[in-house]
């Protein structure tokens, strides 16, 4: 294995979380590690909603706190959501400084959207729908102009070097063509904003990229993994086909659209009191529900918007252009598609994980703020606040600043790529038992057929960052038998109480629930 050695604080992934913490530890010195050109391939970029901070006068930190626990199910620590909307208007206003254009009043104001168990319009928004891409072309074109980060693009980080409990450095591998040999790289700090795992299930609205591996490399390199169960699916995916799928905001539905079936009933008026604007996890149980009884579930933006929808969503507008759709006219096929993961690496209020010099923040990172059910545009939200404090905290361990040359790396030899469709069949399996609705046979199958999947390609670290972060979600959804937020067992279809206990899992710890299910039969 060949090695490298630098006094840069590297960091994987290039999405918002990733750009931000980079600036924010400017002057000192960063390697950026990403497998595809900065300002492509994140989910952060996708985001549409836009950012939840309490910007309005009438509005307070105090009620985005409350909103956040009462979406959270009784999960949500109560100290990481004070801190988190206490620090938002903050974060909004240096975006703002770094050059993103949020939409704004006449007056100067910031426009604001409501979306789903929120109490208040208060999510920021940028060009209608596109928060996420236009937040991102700010952070890209100053980190192309910082010059204490230097991105490694095109590579991916594929494992965490590990010694007493210390994170060393991390192996990254070629990402064209992918699976190639790896190069380790030692380095004094390693912070992980590589996004989440829907791409590990079928139909989703993550980049084909995002399906685990960074969670998977840090559960294998022994770190612990908190709330792994708990998977937001995003009720109003496009339905075309597409893969991944296009999204069809929340903000819609904030703007008055409506859900119907194909006999042009509004469904969700007999499911909850906020009709289309409950919770997610409801609102995605009732458009699976119409889907699986074949009725077609549809968004109807024609009374709400007509023709606005056009310039004031202009990412969905082109969306169902691209599938022959006039939302102007018709309605919006949609169904519930994996979106956001809740779980992830377990860290501190600082995004310390449990591996000493390991930090995590974005939608890797379990912080505690989403419980079992994420506040809609908490992510981004997240997204900045803790790539900030793993910022400081490292700065806080990393000593002086100093120069740090250049990292070229050596010429890689061809490694072992994931077989894709090794990669599709886990994808299915993921889909069809750990999905909208769980049961305990449906979750016991699919642990098994992950070690299946997992043994047909032994030798592939890249599959194996996958099946271990699929192993983690089907096993801590397993242990959880009761219902809360977006984690829905049809054989234990009542939660335990108020509140519940968030869980936390070791790889370990799910590979032996695995392997029972192997050795059981269902």
């Amino acid at each position: 294995m060949q090695g490298l050695a630098t006094d840069r604080v590297v960091i994987v992934g290039a999405g918002l979380a990733a750009l931000y913490a980079a600036l924010n530890l400017a002057p000192r010195p960063v390697l950026l590690i990403s497998p595809d050109p900065i300002g492509e391939g994140a989910s952060s970029v996708w985001a549409q909603g836009g950012v939840a901070a309490a910007m309005d006068p009438t509005d307070s930190a105090e009620a985005h706190a409350r909103d956040t626990l009462r979406a959270g199910a009784g999960l949500v620590a109560p100290d990481i959501a004070r801190l988190v909307t206490e620090e938002a208007r903050d974060h909004i206003l240096d975006l703002t400084r770094r050059g993103t254009a949020f939409d704004r009043t006449a007056s100067g104001g910031y426009v604001m959207s409501r979306e789903a168990a929120h109490s208040f319009a208060r999510v920021v928004r940028v060009s209608g729908d596109k928060a996420g891409a236009e937040i991102m072309r700010a952070l890209v074109a100053e980190v192309q102009a910082c010059a204490s980060v230097q991105v490694l693009d095109g590579v991916l980080a594929t494992g965490l070097e590990v010694a007493e409990g210390r994170v060393t450095g991390v192996h990254v591998a070629r990402a064209v063509p992918e699976g190639s040999a790896s190069c380790l790289i030692k380095a004094p700090a390693v912070l992980l904003a590589g996004g989440g795992a829907g791409g590990l299930f079928a139909l989703t609205t993550n980049p084909a990229r995002i399906r685990g591996q960074v969670i998977g490399m840090a559960a294998r390199a022994g770190a612990m993994i908190a709330d792994a169960e708990f998977v937001q699916f995003h009720p109003t995916a496009i339905a075309t086909g597409a893969d991944p799928a296009p999204l069809a905001t929340e903000a819609l539905r904030g703007e008055g659209a409506v859900l119907v079936n194909s006999a042009g009933e509004r469904f969700m008026l007999d499911v909850h009191p906020d009709a289309e604007l409950a919770p997610r996890d409801i609102v995605a149980r009732a458009v699976y529900a119409q889907t699986q009884a074949g009725n077609a579930p549809a968004l109807d933006t024609r009374a709400a918007l007509g023709a606005r929808i056009l310039e004031e969503f202009p990412a969905v507008a082109e969306a169902c252009a691209l599938a022959g759709i006039d939302p102007v006219d018709d309605v919006i096929p949609v169904a519930a598609a994996a979106h956001y993961f809740m779980g992830g690496v377990e860290t501190d209020a600082e995004g310390r994980a449990s591996l000493v010099n390991l930090w995590v923040c974005g939608e890797a990172g379990s912080t505690g703020l989403h419980g079992a059910n994420r506040l809609a545009s908490n992510g981004l939200l997240e997204a900045l606040v803790f790539a900030r404090r793993c910022a400081r905290s490292i700065e806080e361990i990393a000593g002086e600043v100093g120069p740090a040359d250049q990292i070229t790396l050596p010429t890689l030899g061809a490694g072992t790529p994931a077989n894709p469709n090794l990669v599709a069949r886990l994808r299915r399996a993921m889909t069809d038992g750990v999905g909208v609705l769980r049961h305990a046979d449906g979750l016991r199958r699919t642990l098994a057929e992950i070690a299946a999947i997992e043994a047909a390609q032994p030798d592939c670290v890249e599959l194996a960052n996958m099946t271990s972060t699929a192993t983690l979600i089907a096993a801590a959804a397993l242990q959880r038998r009761e219902s809360r937020g977006a984690h829905f067992r049809t054989d234990f279809a009542k939660s335990t109480g108020e509140t519940g206990q968030r869980s936390r899992m070791t790889l370990p710890e799910a590979l032996a629930i695995r392997l029972s299910c192997e050795t059981e039969p269902v």
